[in-house]
């Protein structure tokens, strides 16, 4: 595993360093806009794909409309409540 300050340090390192490269022009290289839109697309996929599987494994859907609604006693005092804007379920923290 990577220790933290690593992390950190690496990071500020890289971001430094890019800060540091906008002001010389040799690194001012044309870009054709598809291309990052495809690489960042395939990053995501690469990075996210042992979490996707593993919600996918468990049946998790992180949508509401592909969850079942379950309604209580009083479920039309609640859909009266929602549709004026009220929040039934918010407790502070």
């Amino acid at each position: 595993k990577l220790p933290e300050f690593k992390f950190w340090h690496s990071l500020t390192r890289g971001v430094l360093v890019a800060f540091c490269m906008t002001f010389f022009s040799v690194f001012n290289v044309p870009v054709f806009w598809p291309v990052l839109v495809f690489y960042f697309f395939a990053l995501f996929i690469m990075t996210m794909r042992k979490q996707i599987g593993h919600m996918i494994e468990h049946k998790y859907v992180p949508f509401s409309f592909g969850k079942p609604r379950f309604k209580g006693k009083d479920s039309a005092s609640e859909d009266s409540a929602l549709a004026a804007g009220g929040d039934l379920g918010a407790s502070p923290v």
